[in-house]
């Protein structure tokens, strides 16, 4: 084991896991990572909550009890998931309250059905937060077109956020964009902004295995060339945008208001390309106000052989951009990928909620009282 996990946190990146499930909780896993892995928060979606109740473990009893009182099979799904949310954020109150609420968060995702619904998402916003009921939950809400207004309502009313399905450039700056109008509608309502937080959730893996898709169909030398160079540059440039607005006159404003940079958040970084090494969307993407987070694979595999070599971000933009542009140059259209990845996520997380309410309403039933 080599310390890169701590070399990591020492370079101003949050670790948090990508993971939760009740047995990761009721184990002592949880704190376990916590106390041993440097890991300072944990986030959830749909096909994380679906894997892990489908696979049944720990939540029985809970089951069975919703199945007596005959509760919608949303219902159920609502109790359970807030229920496991409610528990990591106790676990991770300590981490919370040390970094005067920069970390220690729990992320928990609106019903990837209302993602093209505005008023809807920031109804389920507010009904998630009052639900869980904890500082340091962060509520997530996919960065979809509808998604844009619902982000800045709900930072205006004081709920922290996390926003997800991030894949392009242009949407970055519309979810920064959102957050500081949000944050100005917050101030004005009189509200302590020092409370408020929001990380922006940048998706990186999936971006390389689209644009990748498309240069191994084109077949040249050219092509073969940029494979894998896609989603770091991608990521790089959200670092530049990044740090432009957050060093404007804007957000300067607000920032003397007592407001908290909303973070990026390396998303979706386990590494999909066997050709890739393991730990790539790690070592390649280290800048300081940064938070990635990893599936438990990708965790163990930093810990074992990382290799934080320091800021890995600052001072690429240029040759990003290059990068980018080849792309482009080779017939590869940017804007048509990302909008194909957001379609995707969003898909992909609605037909994961989809599952895990077929999965539970069995359960329901089998638990379900003899008449």
């Amino acid at each position: 084991m080599t310390d890169a996990l701590k070399r990591l946190s020492d370079e101003g990146v949050a670790i948090w896991l990508d993971d939760l499930s009740r047995k990761r909780i009721t184990s002592g896993n949880l704190a376990e990572l916590i106390d041993q892995s440097h890991v300072v928060g944990v986030t959830t979606n749909p096909s994380i909550f679906q894997k892990a109740i489908s696979g049944g473990d720990g939540y029985e009893q809970q089951l069975t009890d919703l199945a007596a009182r005959k509760v919608t099979v949303d219902e159920a799904i609502r109790m359970i998931t807030t229920a496991d949310v409610r528990d990591a954020a106790d676990i991770l109150r300590p981490v919370f309250d040390a970094t005067n609420g920069q970390d220690g968060r729990v992320s928990i995702e609106v019903d990837p059905r209302l993602a093209h619904d505005t008023k809807a998402t920031v109804a389920e916003a507010k009904q998630l937060a009052w639900l869980v009921d904890r500082p340091n939950t962060l509520i997530k809400i996919p960065a979809t077109r509808a998604g844009l207004p619902a982000i800045a309502d709900v930072i205006g009313k004081g709920i922290s956020v996390n926003v997800t399905l991030i894949f392009s450039l242009e949407r970055y700056r519309a979810v920064m964009d959102a957050y500081l109008t949000g944050l100005e509608q917050a101030k004005a309502a009189g509200l302590d902004l020092s409370l408020i937080h929001s990380v922006a959730s940048f998706f990186v893996s999936r971006v390389d295995s689209e644009i990748d898709k498309r240069l191994d169909a084109l077949g040249t030398d050219e092509a073969k060339a940029l494979r894998g160079k896609a989603a770091l540059a991608n990521a790089r440039l959200a670092y530049q945008a990044y740090e432009e607005v957050f060093s404007s006159d804007r957000w300067a404003a607000l920032e003397k208001a007592g407001a908290n940079k909303q973070r990026p958040l390396w998303a979706s970084t386990g590494v999909k390309d066997p050709a890739y090494k393991d730990t790539l969307y790690v070592d390649d993407l280290v800048a300081p106000n940064t938070v990635n987070t990893m599936p438990e694979a990708t965790l163990e595999a930093t810990a074992d052989h990382g290799q934080i070599t320091g800021d890995t971000v600052r001072g690429t933009y240029e040759q990003a951009k290059a990068e980018l542009d080849a792309i482009a140059k080779a017939g590869i259209s940017y804007d048509e990928v990302v909008q194909l990845l957001e379609d995707e996520g969003v898909d992909k997380f609605e037909q994961s909620w989809n599952d895990l309410l077929k999965s539970t309403e069995a359960e329901l039933k089998r638990l379900a009282p003899e008449a």
